[in-house]
């Protein structure tokens, strides 16, 4: 796999949010990096069970954008 992933433990929601843009300006090469935070779920998975778990909700959550910006660049599209 070559989803790169970042999963964060312990921190408000804010901080990760911070965390996330700091990583992403500090680390140009990570802005495709996949971000998470634990769950009391996740927490009791194996850490290649929750990298593939985080990566596959990244490619469907890039998927979903990108069928976004089509539609918008659209002229077909229904008001």
């Amino acid at each position: 796999m070559d989803q790169r992933v970042v999963v964060l433990h312990g921190f408000t929601a804010e901080e990760a949010v911070e965390l996330l843009k700091a990583v992403k300006a500090a680390l140009p090469s990570a802005r495709d990096a996949a971000f998470a935070t634990t769950t009391e779920t996740s927490l009791g998975w194996k850490v290649g069970d929750l990298v593939e778990h985080v990566a596959e909700e990244h490619r469907q959550y890039k998927e979903m954008q990108a069928g976004r910006k089509e539609n918008r660049g659209s002229p077909d599209r229904a008001s």
